[in-house]
């Protein structure tokens, strides 16, 4: 991390809620971190659904280009497409109101993040995203895991019930914290001066 974005994420651990309590969507790469998912695929798309607070993300895969740079979203505008049996996306215009992780580390809307899913065996997908935000960070780095299949039959993905206005997120407002306003590609370059 650049050093005035090391110095906003250890005050984003002492002042902000982190999104996840507060039953926002988890941005990407961080959709994938924990948790259970199902994915499914059409021609045109791939969905990956999930339980954590109704999150979803729809990858597009018919070679469209990407959205305009004005439109920001949780889940950003991901697109993909097929290298051989791995999966590449390539997701930009993510509204930075997210944590890349429970310790505070953040990106800017400016942000890309490119995933690769191979499948290595019939139950192992091999994950790995690249993240890139030169505002913030001195240069790309790379994260990856292994995401396993749940061959428990009959298993079902369960809806979980975590909604805006939680009640936890009331506590930790009582007790001075507040949602993460994100930080803006502009306010990243007046930092980093």
């Amino acid at each position: 991390m650049q050093a005035w974005a090391d110095a906003q994420r250890q005050e984003n651990v002492r002042k902000y809620i982190d999104h996840n309590v507060a039953c926002f969507q988890s941005g990407v790469p961080r959709h994938l971190y924990a948790g259970v998912y199902e994915i499914r695929q059409t021609s045109a798309y791939i969905i990956i659904l999930s339980e954590e607070a109704h999150a979803y993300r729809i990858v597009t895969m018919d070679g469209r280009p990407h959205i305009g740079k004005d439109i920001l979203l949780f889940q950003g505008d991901s697109r993909g497409r097929w290298e051989g049996n791995t999966l590449v996306v390539d997701t930009t215009s993510q509204n930075a109101k997210v944590f890349l992780d429970q310790r505070g580390r953040f990106f800017t809307e400016a942000a890309r993040v490119v995933e690769r899913l191979t499948m290595i065996e019939g139950d192992t997908i091999h994950y790995e995203a690249t993240i890139e935000d030169p505002l913030v960070y001195t240069r790309p780095f790379t994260i990856a895991f292994p995401l396993r299949r749940d061959t428990q039959e009959g298993f079902e993905i369960w809806e979980d019930s975590c909604h805006e206005g939680e009640q936890d997120v009331n506590i930790l407002r009582r007790l001075g914290y507040k949602i993460y306003p994100g930080i803006s590609a502009k306010e990243a370059r007046e930092r980093a001066r």
